[in-house]
């Protein structure tokens, strides 16, 4: 099967072949999830205020992998 080439069809893919890529994926949904219930907070006190930071940190890191992954994919698909 040949890799698939727009941004969305190619994470499907990821999701449904790289494992390491899925790991991340759901990662970073649970901390999207975790950073929406902070954000529903009226007055959140300074260790939630810390954890959204730490959170959004993270996440962010994740997302800076999975794009490797992308890339990588992209890469592989373009050299065959």
């Amino acid at each position: 099967m040949s890799i698939p080439t727009s941004e969305a069809a190619l994470k499907d893919y990821l999701m449904d072949h790289d494992e390491q890529f899925r790991e991340l994926a759901v990662e970073h949904r649970r901390f999207e999830s975790r950073l929406n219930e902070l954000a529903a907070l009226h007055y959140p006190n300074e260790d939630e205020r810390l954890e959204e930071t730490v959170i959004k940190k993270k996440k962010l890191a994740l997302k800076d992998q999975m794009e490797a992954i992308v890339s990588r994919y992209r890469t592989s698909a373009a050299a065959h």
